[in-house]
């Protein structure tokens, strides 16, 4: 006896007109009020029994939420936009680019200006600095060579570390920069982060006014039945 395969039940979207497995699409009686409401003003056949596909769900949520954040905050940024996308598409996180940048292998002058800014600006460079100037001008005043090659006012030891500092500077001016570049793209992180919480929030808060709504509508509808219920067994009782 061969197995029967058990036909898959579909419906239309009431949006796009197509047909989708029930599994892919949302009935548009437990969408939220203000989803729906939005939903059945363009399209007036749709009611509370009607169906809606994932995708144009999301698009409508994606709208939804847009003309929310921009009562609130006018007009929005690029980063409310990224995270509204990743909203409409069901992502789970909030992709950016600070996390490639942080991953990804420093070249050769980079890791170099960050080894030198890590050098200059530590305890053993300055002790091994000083110990460099006050070895140099020991040499030179004490007359341990019958010629000092730097004999006072050190000329040339001015002149070596003004190139120093000469290049010192730009190159730790690069480490912070790209440091900066860093920082800024994690605090763009934790803010699309931060908002696609709130967002996700807010439509949980939304989700369980909507149950709990349904809920005492069942409720309500009960108790009714059960209060008529016992009117009609206490009127149908005749006196003793």
């Amino acid at each position: 006896m061969g197995r029967h395969m058990m036909p898959t039940k579909t419906g239309q979207c009431v949006v796009c007109g197509r047909t989708f497995p029930l599994s892919k699409m949302h009935q548009a009686g437990h969408l939220r009020p203000n989803l729906l409401a939005m939903v059945a003003e363009e399209f007036e056949d749709c009611t509370t029994d009607s169906y809606i596909c994932d995708e144009d769900l999301g698009r409508y949520r994606r709208r939804y939420v847009e003309k929310l954040l921009d009562e609130e905050r006018g007009e929005l940024s690029d980063l409310d936009r990224r995270v509204l996308d990743s909203f409409e598409k069901g992502a789970s996180t909030v992709q950016t680019s600070a996390t490639d940048l942080l991953e990804r292998n420093p070249t050769f002058g980079e890791r170099v200006a960050d080894k030198v800014a890590t050098f200059g600006g530590s305890w053993t460079f300055i002790l091994s600095f000083l110990g460099v100037l006050v070895v140099w001008m020991g040499i030179n005043v004490a007359g341990l060579f019958a010629q000092p090659f730097d004999p006072y006012p050190f000329i040339l030891l001015n002149l070596v570390l003004s190139c120093l500092a000469a290049l010192q500077a730009p190159v730790i001016m690069m480490s912070q920069r790209r440091q900066e570049q860093k920082d800024r793209l994690r605090s763009e992180n934790d803010y699309m982060i931060n908002l696609r919480a709130e967002l996700e929030i807010r439509q949980l808060h939304e989700k369980i006014d909507h149950q709990m709504a349904h809920q005492w509508e069942r409720l309500a509808e009960m108790q009714q039945i059960q209060i008529e219920l016992l009117e009609r067994r206490g009127g149908g009782r005749g006196p003793n």
